[in-house]
């Protein structure tokens, strides 16, 4: 099937959804929410310093998991409310507006979509918490992610629910171009394939850090070749407050168009800054590199795009420019997209 492309040739990328053949689906472009406004992360279940970690993590995650069953195929998804929300990927759900819930004790739950965001590809199912004994993940919200730690995913990998795979984590706000935008992610090495799409990735301390969404490949084959990619929990729970309310996701919006730097130096060099916008208000002008914004640095107008897709309306936030050649840095509060 169809894969959305990367820039490296030969490459491109799948979310993990099992289709009726088994195979990868092809993928919506997911650009970023925010994080959760500042919700606590939930207690570690686990301490993480057993002699079998990854045993004690998935004794602790498996139960939370479940596989979600659909008109056209399977994903993965988590408990992660005790009023019987589910977290999944968008892709997962489709445009169904109910699906199977298999718990991970093999309960069968109708569950409904509450709401799916192509955009943050989260999506949101509720299940009837008097059905069943819901088992309840504990999510890593606020928590920075770690180059090198330890990632686990659990899902249902072409239908083996309650499939358990470890590695680490590659790489943080590694952003990702598609067609219609980007999205902050993070890479693992952990094993994930079609199936594994809206399920957990976990710490060692048994709280979730991510939604499992794609998967790189090589265009000839959809299996895994260790390189994966997770929507962060903080993006994802944003998101899935907001579509269980009913309301859209938001994200921020600067303002300004951008290309690739055209000198030495990379970053992102401004085009054309927006009348009004929060880009014109912090004296951001046509020609300037932005190098970072918060804590992101800004290699090219994918990385700008992506390290402000990652933030909120109402969230400030200091962006780092050169212009004629001297560093400066600028304040701006971000609206929302649909204000502009």
């Amino acid at each position: 099937m169809a894969v959305v492309g990367l820039i490296a040739a030969g490459f491109g990328l799948g979310t993990v959804l099992d289709d009726d053949g088994g195979s990868s689906a092809s993928s919506s472009p997911v650009p970023t929410s925010d994080v959760s406004q500042g919700r606590p992360a939930d207690p570690a279940p686990i301490e993480g310093t057993g002699e079998e970690p990854i045993r004690d993590v998935a004794a602790a995650v498996a139960p939370t998991v479940v596989q979600i069953e659909t008109g056209t195929g399977l994903g993965s998804g988590f408990v992660y409310d005790e009023s019987g929300l589910i977290m999944t990927a968008a892709h997962v759900v489709g445009t169904d507006g109910q699906v199977d819930v298999r718990l991970a004790d093999g309960t069968l739950l109708e569950g409904e979509v509450l709401g799916a965001d192509d955009g943050v590809d989260v999506a949101v199912i509720r299940v009837d918490p008097g059905q069943a004994d819901l088992q309840v993940a504990s999510l890593a919200t606020g928590v920075p992610v770690e180059v090198g730690q330890t990632a686990v995913a659990i899902g249902s990998p072409f239908g083996l629910d309650q499939t358990v795979t470890a590695g680490i984590v590659s790489a943080v706000d590694r952003s990702f171009p598609t067609s219609a935008g980007v999205v902050n992610v993070i890479q693992t090495d952990a094993p994930i394939n079609s199936g594994n799409s809206g399920g957990a990735l976990a710490d060692r301390q048994g709280r979730i850090i991510g939604i499992n969404d794609a998967i790189l490949t090589d265009g000839a084959s959809t299996g895994n070749v260790g390189v994966g990619f997770a929507i962060p929990i903080d993006t994802a729970f944003a998101a899935a407050e907001r579509l269980a309310q009913g309301l859209p996701v938001e994200f921020g919006f600067l303002g300004v168009e951008s290309r690739p730097s055209q000198g030495t130096q990379s970053g992102a060099q401004i085009v054309s800054v927006s009348a009004g916008s929060p880009a014109e208000g912090a004296g951001i002008q046509e020609g300037d590199l932005i190098v970072r914004v918060g804590d992101d640095s800004v290699q090219s107008n994918t990385d700008l795009a992506a390290a402000i897709r990652s933030h909120q309306p109402g969230d400030t936030v200091e962006i780092v420019l050169v212009r004629n050649g001297q560093e400066a840095t600028v304040t701006a509060t971000l609206v929302s997209a649909e204000d502009n």
